[in-house]
């Protein structure tokens, strides 16, 4: 018996979810042409969208969903940055063209750098104020890293916009699927899942999601621990909420079909018990809000949201949010 059990450790051991290797984060991080070189040296591949007139009056730093790569904000930014906003987009580690493509990270290591990109984009651009905007696993990511700058004296973040942020948490996958995941993980991680035949819509553009589905850049098939990963990652967005100081534009789509609206909705109600929180309920929305057929009306949002955060949002989805919040799935 002790020689089974023995037997049944290794196994599992051996068979543990995989992180991908990083090194000690001891340099300086720093933002150059084409790269974003991380804190342990690992360079990531980062594009900007200057304004081509005038200086820029704000930063966003824009973290991209699962699966997806920096060009996600493509449109977005070049929206913003026709009205003066200059935005960063990295492929995070794992994704696009990064290193280990396909190869969860940890979440310590995510964090680690947008921490870095938020010292290298305030050094580089002085007083200028820095947003964060996350869609989706990156709007977990950037609620996790808001959460660990909670107690900073001087913030170096003016606010963050969350795009139906990742936050659907284990509390809220069911013992079932919780079993299984974890199984999954530890006895198959490298097993690789493409979500085909889930019949699920994340957005209304078609066209926009055919150009996906031809990217050989985006990833179609991942593996379970790298499941596993995210949603370690979720589970620590959703227990981040209560520690989040700055500013909060969050923004969901009614039709979303991949982040639920119930821990999306726990989320909301936590973060509007303290100041500074917005919330944004499009109708016509889906899950990629800043790439929907209504897209542009989202831009508008979040570009009013950077100029004043007290002011009206254009399109009066605030109005759908407040009926949205105390609704009961």
């Amino acid at each position: 018996m002790t020689r089974w059990l023995a037997l049944v450790f290794l196994f599992l051991t051996a068979c543990s979810p995989r992180l991908q290797d990083s090194g000690p984060m001891v340099r300086d991080a720093r933002i150059e042409a084409d790269q974003f070189i991380a804190r342990d040296g690992t360079p990531l591949p980062i594009r900007h969208w200057t304004p081509k007139s005038g200086n820029p009056w704000a930063v966003i730093l824009a973290f991209h969903g699962f699966n997806d790569y920096a060009p996600a904000f493509d449109t977005a930014a070049t929206f913003w940055a026709r009205h003066g906003v200059l935005t960063y987009a990295i492929d995070q580690r794992g994704f696009g063209k990064s290193p280990h493509t396909g190869l969860w990270a940890g979440v310590a290591t995510m964090k680690a750098d947008l921490d870095a990109l938020i010292g290298a984009a305030k050094k580089r651009h002085g007083n200028l104020p820095i947003y964060l905007v996350g869609d989706s696993m990156g709007g977990a990511v950037v609620m996790t890293t808001l959460a660990g700058r909670a107690n900073d004296t001087k913030p170096a973040i003016a606010g963050a916009v969350l795009v139906a942020p990742a936050v659907w948490g284990r509390k809220h996958l069911g013992l079932f699927k919780r079993s299984l995941l974890w199984l999954s993980a530890h006895t198959v991680p490298c097993l690789k899942l493409s979500g085909k035949g889930l019949g699920i819509q994340p957005s209304d553009n078609i066209e926009m999601l055919k150009k996906l589905s031809a990217d050989k850049l985006v990833i179609k098939k991942t593996r379970i621990d790298t499941i596993w990963g995210l949603v370690n990652l979720m589970d620590g967005a959703l227990k981040s909420a209560p520690h989040i100081k700055a500013p909060v534009l969050l923004l969901y789509g009614a039709r979303d079909e991949i982040i639920p609206s119930r821990p999306t909705k726990e989320v909301a109600q936590i973060l509007l018990k303290r100041p500074h929180t917005r919330i944004a309920v499009y109708d016509a929305g889906y899950h990629m809000l800043l790439r929907d057929l209504q897209a542009e009306t989202v831009f508008k949002d979040v570009l009013a949201w950077l100029k004043d955060q007290k002011a009206t949002l254009p399109s009066n989805a605030e109005k759908r949010a407040q009926s949205w919040v105390l609704e009961i799935n």
